[in-house]
């Protein structure tokens, strides 16, 4: 039976090497706060929701890792008035320049992820609706935030 047809497409789902897995793209500011977060299921690929993800943030820079590398996504980024920092994919026949001493600091996103997955809850993801995984997502960053 297809995905669509039991109701988990709608609850974020989706099928990948290890089975059906959801997947968090997210936002953080330079402390490592999170700022934003969208849900997809867990085969989407990152950048068809960067430019939902910088929708509304205001920001000098914008740290990415390759996977949002595509000339839509840095136009976007410069449209806004920020520098684009991303490693070039390797696809591309023109390398872009970007400052690698900022770019190391594209770990606070990772630092960030590992915070709130010290929640058992958002880690393994039991809720079974895709509503309270948000909602619990938005509660571990509250208290990200806090701490």
């Amino acid at each position: 039976m297809p995905l669509a047809q039991r109701g988990q497409q709608s609850q974020k789902f989706g099928r990948s090497k290890g089975g059906l897995s959801t997947k968090v793209h997210a936002t953080a500011d330079s402390l490592g706060c999170p700022t934003k977060f969208i849900l997809t299921g867990g085969n989407e690929s990152d950048y068809t929701q960067a430019l939902p993800l910088i929708e509304e943030q205001q920001a000098d820079y914008v740290l990415a890792d390759k996977g949002y590398d595509s000339q839509a996504i840095v136009d976007a980024i410069n449209l806004k008035g920020a520098e684009p920092v991303t490693h070039s994919c390797s696809l591309r026949k023109m390398p872009r320049e970007y400052d690698r001493h900022i770019y190391k600091e594209r770990n606070a996103i990772e630092r960030m992820f590992n915070k709130i997955k010290q929640f058992r809850r958002v880690a393994t993801r039991y809720d079974k609706l895709a509503v309270a995984y948000i909602s619990f997502l938005h509660v571990a960053a509250i208290v990200v935030w806090l701490r």
